[in-house]
């Protein structure tokens, strides 16, 4: 259990910066794209290295932590403009 909230808390970190971007770029273009869909080659090796592979249990807690680090980049770059 203590690798699952290790993984979960790695893909959250390698998400900030990818939000950070994604909020500066146009919607829908293909740097935005990028910005969301490039993480995911490290999230896919980071679960196999650690072994947790795609067990049901811990998509939960991986799929949460991408989406939050994608989320709380981009208002880290929304609060920096205002």
């Amino acid at each position: 259990m203590p690798k699952l909230w290790v993984v979960t808390f790695v893909v959250f970190l390698i998400n900030l910066p990818f939000g950070y971007w994604r909020a500066g770029v146009a919607k829908f273009s293909r740097p935005w794209f990028l910005a969301i869909h490039a993480p995911i080659p490290f999230v896919i090796v980071l679960r196999l290295l650690s072994g947790l592979g795609y067990s049901l249990a811990s998509l939960p807690f991986t799929v949460g932590a991408y989406f939050l680090g994608q989320y709380l980049g981009g208002r880290l770059r929304a609060g920096r403009k205002g």
